[in-house]
């Protein structure tokens, strides 16, 4: 493979600054985004006021941990608008969650937002081994979902030719790498490997294409399949992360001349990891639940965001900004199928709306050949159930196989009910 290392004197002054000048930055910042969001988000305010807590308050970046938390439902609850900290005129960017599981969250950007989102994702794409004039195959989808837009975003930032292809007609994804000739591609993990399925259902060799590096989000993905993909492509394969409610992809990049994490912009975003179960502040190195607070976002602050991923944090690298590890697993029973969030919640809801099938129900995750797949166990007659299967493709937005089985055919738990069972392989 390509040695893709940035060039020293291509990254900017904060990625290399000392965590002394990192800190003071994020404090200064930190008061502001606090005040901003006290003053001008009535959640927020009255929040804060509950905690008995202030923006004055904050004299050390510790003192963050005197803040209250904030959870999906709290912006589903001020849905559409309610959480925004400017005029709804000022918003020049909405996007929206699928809303799937109740009130869909809604976020905002102003045209700062707007150049912040851009500059943090061309820092990732150079971290990931990018440069001006690169071609960029972006097949992440485009929509209210912030993967195609927040990539091409910063795609323009960076200089770059951007092939706005998004999601699907695989058989198109390699005509265009082949004929396009691009050295990047953006795209799910679990997507990658159909495409090279489709290279090589098409005789294509897919180490003699012009890709030099993937760069992969939007669901969690394993060592293994990173080395996969590098083997197949001979190209580097790198790991994005994002999430809507913090601003999108871009909040973390792994950089490529290391691939031992992903470095945080901490300039933008300030990371903590919390004990799931008392919400208790851990030091770096430990395992637990990630929050991230905004530290410039003027549309859509958010303070202390509970995102339900596993990780740690650990010192920087290839960069002076602090280093999640890969994203383990979830405090919350969310699964992540082909970079869609989906509940049980959501599929007991489209069970218990058909006539026939029985209350009970476990989902089985399996990977067959590149391809999550879930398999849905119920109670009742096969029609009910291919009836189920079309109902959770329209409503949200998966193809789930559902299989039938007589009554007591579905396991049973003499405590909390065990609704998942992952039987994907294991890195």
């Amino acid at each position: 493979m390509e040695d893709l290392t940035p060039p020293k004197d291509s990254l900017e002054p904060i990625e290399t600054a000392s965590r002394d000048e990192i800190a003071a930055l994020q404090l200064e910042r930190l008061r502001w985004s606090l005040a901003h969001a006290y003053e001008n988000v009535p959640h927020y305010r009255a929040s804060f006021e509950s905690a008995g807590v202030h923006p004055d308050d904050l004299t050390d970046l510790s003192d963050l941990a005197k803040f209250p938390f904030t959870v999906k439902q709290d912006l589903r609850a001020n849905y559409p608008f309610g959480m925004f900290a400017v005029p709804r005129e000022k918003v020049r960017r909405i996007h929206a969650s699928s809303g799937t599981t109740g009130q869909p969250t809604v976020v905002g950007y102003t045209e700062n937002d707007l150049k912040m989102w851009g500059g943090v994702v061309a820092r990732s794409l150079r971290a990931a081994g990018l440069r001006p004039g690169d071609i960029l195959h972006n097949a992440y989808g485009y929509g209210l979902f912030t993967g195609g837009l927040g990539i091409h975003l910063g795609a323009d930032a960076l200089g770059l030719s951007t092939v706005p292809i998004s999601g699907g007609m695989t058989p198109r994804q390699v005509r265009l790498i082949t004929d396009f000739q691009p050295r990047g591609m953006t795209v799910t993990p679990s997507y990658a490997l159909a495409v090279l399925d489709e290279f090589k259902a098409q005789g294509i060799d897919p180490r003699a294409s012009s890709l030099a590096v993937g760069i992969f989000g939007a669901e969690p993905w394993t060592n293994a399949m990173r080395r996969e993909i590098e083997e197949a492509f001979d190209m580097h394969a790198v790991d994005i992360y994002g999430l809507s409610e913090v601003v999108g992809p871009g909040v973390s990049m792994e950089c490529v001349e290391t691939k031992d994490g992903l470095h945080i912009w901490e300039d933008h975003f300030y990371p903590e990891i919390i004990d799931p179960e008392t919400g208790a502040v851990l030091p770096d190195g430990e395992l637990g639940e990630l929050v991230f607070t905004s530290l410039t976002k003027e549309a859509f602050p958010i303070i202390r965001y509970r995102t339900r991923d596993l990780t740690r944090l650990l010192p920087g690298t290839a960069r002076s900004m602090r280093r999640m590890e890969k994203v383990t697993g979830r405090s919350d029973d969310m699964i992540i199928l082909r970079g869609v969030n989906v509940f049980p919640t959501q599929i007991e809801e489209q069970l218990l709306a058909i006539p026939g099938l029985a209350p009970h129900f476990q989902i089985e995750l399996t990977r067959k050949g590149r391809m999550d797949e879930m398999i849905v166990h119920v109670e009742g007659p096969s029609d009910a159930a291919s009836q189920l299967g079309a109902q959770i493709k329209q409503s949200v937005g998966i193809t789930v196989k559902v299989r039938a089985h007589d009554e007591g055919g579905v396991a049973r738990s003499q405590g909390k009910a065990v609704r998942i069972v992952d039987n994907r392989p294991k890195d």
